[in-house]
């Protein structure tokens, strides 16, 4: 693994979610030298209408391995049933002690308000391990050199919009992703099993056009043709400089 100070992990809570929301990005740190780990909360066991929940879970990871693999990245997952994902004190402790094994300095994860529960109970689990894993008695596995709190970003909910209020979020760093989108697009096609399963439950086709739109929709805030949206996490003992936007702007 290179420097410590050079760790990226998007901790979501589904394969494909990473993708979707933050692909572009994490190419971009891949680009720049950056290892790129990511990791999902659930296993992706209800990701069918078709497959059982082992059958699929199975799928679902190979697909994350292949996703990842495609940017040079490492895929992980704690395999939680999803949506059954929550804050409780055996998947902290698993959470803690994943960030303790990657000791990343940049965390993206989902925000506090999301469309589905999934997403907001990782978003907890996300902020307790960021914070935690530098405390040495938080696990026992052993402190890396150099483990600190890393800078913490939330990417967009789905969509862009807060779920109770239907209004755009408004981010606080935009990024230029257009030159990697067509490797974004890559990347979200190796989750093949997501297409079908979308169109059945969700009525919705289309899975890579979907996120190149909203993508047009966040370059449009900076004058590109394709971007992905943040808000920083600013609360005590995070980092606040900006470091996305100073390494990606």
């Amino acid at each position: 693994m290179s420097d410590p100070k050079q760790v990226v992990l998007c901790f979501m809570a589904h394969p494909d979610d990473a993708e979707i929301l933050c692909g572009g990005v994490l190419i971009r740190l891949g680009q720049l030298g950056w290892d790129i780990h990511i990791a999902t909360v659930a296993a992706g066991d209800c990701g069918s209408d078709k497959l059982g929940p082992a059958e699929i879970a199975a799928v679902r990871k190979q697909e994350g391995i292949n996703a990842a693999g495609s940017i040079g990245g490492t895929y992980h997952t704690l395999a939680e049933p999803d949506v059954n994902v929550v804050f409780d004190q055996a998947t902290n402790r698993k959470a803690i002690d994943l960030f303790r094994q990657i000791n990343p300095t940049l965390v993206i994860t989902h925000p506090r308000e999301d469309y589905m529960l999934d997403h907001e109970q990782t978003h907890l689990l996300a902020r307790s391990a960021a914070f935690s894993f530098p405390i040495p008695n938080a696990s026992p596995l052993p402190l890396p050199a150099g483990a600190h709190i890393p800078h913490l970003y939330y990417a967009d909910p789905v969509e862009g919009r807060d779920p109770y209020t239907g209004q755009m979020v408004t981010p606080t760093t935009v990024i230029d992703v257009s030159d990697v989108i067509d490797q974004k697009a890559a990347m979200l096609a190796c989750h093949a099993s997501q297409r079908d399963w979308l169109r059945a439950h969700h009525g919705m086709d289309e899975y890579l056009e979907a996120m190149k739109r909203f993508g047009e929709h966040r370059g449009s805030l900076i004058g590109v043709d394709y971007a992905e949206a943040f808000r920083q996490h600013l609360g005590h003992a995070f980092p606040e400089n900006d470091l996305l936007a100073k390494l990606l702007k």
